[in-house]
């Protein structure tokens, strides 16, 4: 019999809770001992959600989100889909108990704890625990994930900007300072909310910016752009919301250093033995339609001789690459499993 991890999911009544509970429900080497929600407390989790009503795991119930509790469920790993300022306590309280932990929230994304009070308005609710967290992109931290008991899982924006940049930024090709770029998402990557901007009938046959000039995850995607450049990088962000349940379209420009025809050969180089990271080549856009459902994120680029900038086009799934495909990635890795485990569908 295949490995069996027993796993939790806090927080499991919203979306990215959901898209984890679809993927943990058919991985082959995870077993669903616990789901927690204060509203759905002591139904089943078929109940709850009727799609998986006859999938092995349906039947069990959710309880309060209590750290003895999750703990007493026999868990092994825990991955929190709490919101931000929320999850710290719960991730503190779940280590104790000797559980790992995936942090899907931003609490341990950001290691200054300045500029995670400048972002997110409130001090940092743990500032220890922070100290030991790995930021887990698995296609730049793979081993430190595998020893990591705490992962502080990237976000959608994120992964999607930082994936196409940051070898061209460790391969020195474009200038750190002249990055600008916009990124539209599905509404789900809001999450379950009652702000009427993101209702159906505000969104639907409608696009629009948003959070700008500051969307919370650019302090997230600095620090990153940062760590490979080699130098404190300030970039231009602008997110727009199109009306798409899942989905995010990223297209970043960059003015261009080196030589264009080396872009191919160092994102090729960084990514050759990436499982979900597929290089679409010079000339061709990503597509959402391509990677929704997915853990892949596509990636192609352009060169725009007329202005000597870098065009790199990126396209995730929000719920999956951009959470929790991405933290099940983690999870594999974590767990000495084949990283792929119950991430291969197309």
């Amino acid at each position: 019999m295949s490995k069996q991890v027993k796993t939790a999911v806090v927080g499991a009544s919203g979306y990215t809770g959901m898209e984890l509970l679809r993927l943990l429900l058919m991985h082959p080497n995870a077993e669903i001992t616990c789901v927690t929600s204060r509203q759905y407390a002591g139904q089943q989790l078929g109940e709850v959600f009727p799609r998986y009503a006859s999938a092995p795991g349906a039947e069990v119930l959710f309880i309060e989100p209590d750290a003895a509790a999750i703990a007493a469920t026999g868990a092994e790993v825990a991955f929190l889909a709490l919101p931000h300022g929320v999850a710290a306590e719960y991730a503190a309280g779940l280590l104790e108990k000797g559980l790992k932990v995936i942090d899907l929230s931003a609490d341990f994304r950001i290691s200054d704890p300045e500029v995670y009070e400048e972002f997110y308005g409130a001090p940092h609710p743990d500032r220890e625990l922070l100290k030991e967290a790995v930021y887990g992109l698995p296609e730049v931290r793979a081993e430190e994930i595998k020893k990591a008991r705490l992962i502080a899982s990237p976000g959608c924006y994120p992964t999607s900007i930082t994936l196409p940049l940051l070898p061209l930024l460790e391969a020195g090709l474009i200038d750190p300072q002249s990055i600008v770029t916009c990124s539209m998402s599905g509404v789900s990557g809001a999450g379950k909310t009652g702000n009427v901007l993101f209702s159906y009938c505000e969104s639907n046959e409608s696009v629009r910016a948003y959070s700008v000039p500051k969307h919370r995850h650019l302090s997230e995607i600095e620090q990153e752009l940062s760590i490979a450049a080699g130098e404190k990088v300030f970039m231009s962000f602008t997110p727009h919301l199109m009306p798409a349940h899942n989905g995010i379209c990223t297209t970043t420009s960059a003015k261009l250093i080196g030589d264009a025809d080396k872009v191919n050969e160092v994102l090729t180089e960084a990514y050759k033995d990436a499982r979900f990271v597929r290089l679409l080549g010079k000339g061709k856009p990503a597509d959402t339609k391509n990677v929704t459902r997915t853990n892949h994120i596509d990636i192609g680029w352009e060169y725009d001789a007329r202005t000597g900038r870098v065009i790199l086009m990126s396209a995730e799934d929000n719920l999956g690459k951009g959470a929790g495909g991405q933290a099940i990635q983690s999870f594999n890795l974590m767990c000495g499993l084949d990283e792929a485990a119950g991430l291969l569908n197309y």
